[in-house]
């Protein structure tokens, strides 16, 4: 049983450090508040496989533009498309964890938004952690889990909202992009399960 735990730990360290090779290419382009454009770029044509999980999502297009951000998700399994969405949400975490870092420096800040701030991070933090443990649920097959980790993460997210007054800052577009961003790997999540794959 330890020689396995340590080889998805070993696996989840790789993709790790690979997702912060990436993120840091994605927070070069702060124009763009809820994805930056490099992450989205593709050229390959859409597999019935990815139309069938973004028939499933509430945007589809979205859908297709994260599928499609990786060359080679023409040819992927559910469970790579499965990696594919968590990548982008965790990303678009970490950039929303990071906005709420350098808002709470902030001295001009009134406290008790400061102090929403502060509870915000706490949730983010524990929305990055529950990403994760989705990421170790899915490379262990553990079906059941995935989608347990991803309402958490979910919850987390919603508690953050609920933290922060008012709902046209940034903190709270990026909030919905991660929920829309989160569906898309609850989709993958759900046919994984129906079709025992």
């Amino acid at each position: 049983m330890e020689v396995v735990t340590t080889k998805y730990l070993y696996l989840l360290a790789i993709y790790i450090i690979l997702l912060n090779h990436q993120i840091a290419i994605a927070t070069e382009n702060k124009d763009n508040v809820l994805f930056p454009e490099n992450l989205f770029s593709h050229k390959g044509k859409t597999s019935d496989l990815i139309k069938k999980v973004c028939d499933q999502t509430p945007n589809k297009d979205l859908c297709l533009e994260v599928l499609l951000s990786e060359p080679t998700s023409e040819h992927a399994t559910l469970q790579d498309l499965a990696m594919i969405s968590l990548k982008v949400a965790a990303s678009n975490a970490t950039g929303i964890l990071t906005d709420v870092k350098m808002m709470i420096d902030d001295p001009d800040l009134d406290p008790g938004i400061q102090q929403g701030l502060a509870d915000c991070k706490e949730t983010l933090l524990d929305a990055e952690g529950q990403l994760e443990d989705t990421v170790a649920a899915i490379l262990g097959n553990s079906k059941r889990d995935v989608q347990l980790w991803l309402q958490a993460a979910l919850a987390a997210i919603d508690t953050c909202d609920a933290s922060i007054p008012g709902d046209d800052d940034v903190l709270s577009k990026r909030s919905v992009a991660f929920r829309q961003l989160c569906n898309i790997a609850v989709a993958v999540s759900k046919i994984l399960a129906k079709d025992g794959a």
